[in-house]
């Protein structure tokens, strides 16, 4: 923001200490160049701004001119009032990026959230009888109708589900136990493990067979007066592989059965779909999990089902009254805007035709390597102009990965825009660093993937292409 005459008080004369040719507090707040963040972001950031400019000059000793310190303090105010959750630009190349936010939401989805958050919302009350409802009305059927399930309930995520389930299902009696293959003893993002959560929800792990093989007589022998539950977790985010087995999950079903026990399987990623008719290697569903023989299958929303951050369980009807019986259900319930956006995306799976075109997430993990091909050789050029000496801009063909634990060893073909630095065939570490960070700094940040010497921009992601190339229209726009 330029000054203008009188903008600032006069300078204090050059003799006085450095501390001391530093303005109060109060002068600065007072100075006109402020007004207009004063009125945009209000008195209390921006006198955070100030104390937090004026310190830092002072244990630097500096005793700047009144534009650069109204400069500084300006740059400060507009840091503070940057949200910390913004938009992204996801060219790292994996579709369900856990840190990115996992599954972009289709536009139905949106206009769902944006109805409910207005205003009141029916969220417990039902309104034909006029009094209270439960809140998963607005997604049990749907679920129910989409995998067979005979009731359904819907918590905060996966992980909160499997607690749920163990919790309410083997938690009660004093460390009743849970039996498990070796081989499924997941770990989960952020070092969450499956014998921990076990452990937090008061049963007893029993592990069962080997890393490798297990067979259905070791569930068998396991079983005993202790026993509460047979747990089958899918392994979404690995592949045991070669001299490997696994116990078929009806014959599971069906020694559940003849001990009277719940069969319960999570299956972690949510497809819904057979997704083998888009191309991609089939993961189990929820319907399948529950026509062998499951009484309760748990699955994620925002991973392949392509909806918001929620764990979903559907099955038997009675253990699911238990579930909505236990506390933990309401420290674990869902809110009205996740409400609302799941029964959004679960509505368009009503429409199979039209499903891959309106779901994001359908429509990334499908999309042709020759329309990313295409992309990338519009925006190649537009970039290498924006970014002059700064990085050297090709098209490169890459592998794309779907993330969040879903399909481990598949891989989608791609195209990047890579971005090679100066000098060396192979840039180094230093300077790749530093040209990431330039594309983070942006008004979108832009996020990619460091890989084989260069900064690679896989746009399989990307689908606003307008809105990516206004980043890169002026000289400087990838130089903050």
């Amino acid at each position: 923001m330029a000054l203008t005459p009188g903008s600032v008080p006069d300078s204090v004369p050059e003799s006085a200490p450095k501390r001391s040719r530093l303005p109060a507090v109060d002068r600065v707040l007072a100075w006109p160049g402020l007004a207009d963040s004063l009125a945009a972001q209000g008195r209390a950031l921006v006198l955070q701004a100030v104390r937090a400019e004026l310190a830092a000059r002072r244990a630097g000793g500096e005793s700047p001119a009144d534009a650069a310190l109204l400069a500084g303090i300006t740059a400060r105010v507009a840091a503070l009032a940057q949200p910390h959750l913004r938009r992204v630009f996801n060219l790292t190349g994996t579709v369900l990026h856990t840190n990115l936010g996992r599954a972009p939401l289709p536009a139905q989805a949106l206009a769902a959230i944006a109805e409910v958050a207005l205003g009141a919302a029916n969220l417990e009350y039902d309104l034909v009888a006029g009094q209270r409802g439960d809140r998963d009305d607005a997604v049990e059927g749907l679920l129910c109708g989409l995998t067979g399930g005979a009731a359904a309930t819907v918590v905060n995520n996966t992980a909160a589900a499997l607690m749920l389930v163990l919790a309410t299902l083997a938690g009660r009696r004093g460390r009743r136990e849970v039996i498990v293959s070796r081989g499924e003893l997941i770990e989960i993002g952020g070092a969450f493990r499956l014998p921990d959560i076990m452990r937090a929800a008061g049963c007893t792990l029993r592990e069962v067979g080997t890393t490798n093989r297990t067979h259905l007589q070791d569930h068998a022998q396991a079983i005993g007066a202790r026993t509460a539950m047979l747990l089958k977790v899918h392994t979404s985010n690995f592949r045991i592989e070669g001299f490997s087995a696994a116990a078929d999950e009806a014959e599971l079903g069906a020694l559940c059965r003849q001990h009277g026990l719940p069969f319960v399987i999570d299956l972690g990623s949510g497809a819904l779909i057979d997704l083998a008719r888009l191309g991609l290697p089939h993961e189990p569903t929820p319907a399948e999990a529950l026509a062998a023989g499951a009484d309760l299958v748990l699955f994620s929303g925002d991973k392949l089902l392509g909806g918001p951050q929620a764990g979903i369980v559907v099955g038997r009807a009675d253990l699911v009254a238990q579930l909505k019986q236990n506390p933990f259900k309401r420290a674990l319930r869902c809110d009205k805007l996740t409400l609302a956006a799941l029964e959004a995306v679960l509505r368009l799976y009503g429409d199979p035709d039209r499903l891959v075109a309106q779901l994001p997430t359908l429509r990334l993990l499908a999309r042709p390597g020759a329309e990313i091909a295409a992309l990338a050789q519009r925006l190649a050029p537009l970039l290498a102009g924006a970014l002059g000496a700064l990085a050297q801009v090709d098209v490169w063909p890459v592998m794309s990965q779907i993330g969040s634990g879903a399909m481990p060893v598949g891989r989608l073909p791609s195209h990047a825009l890579r971005l090679t630095p100066p000098g060396a065939k192979r840039a180094s570490g230093r300077a790749l660093d530093a040209l990431a960070a330039r594309l983070r700094a942006l008004p979108v940040p832009v996020i990619g993937r460091i890989a084989d010497g260069a900064l690679l921009l896989d746009l399989r992601c990307l689908e606003d292409e307008s809105g990516f190339a206004a980043l890169f229209a002026g000289p400087a726009a990838a130089a903050p």
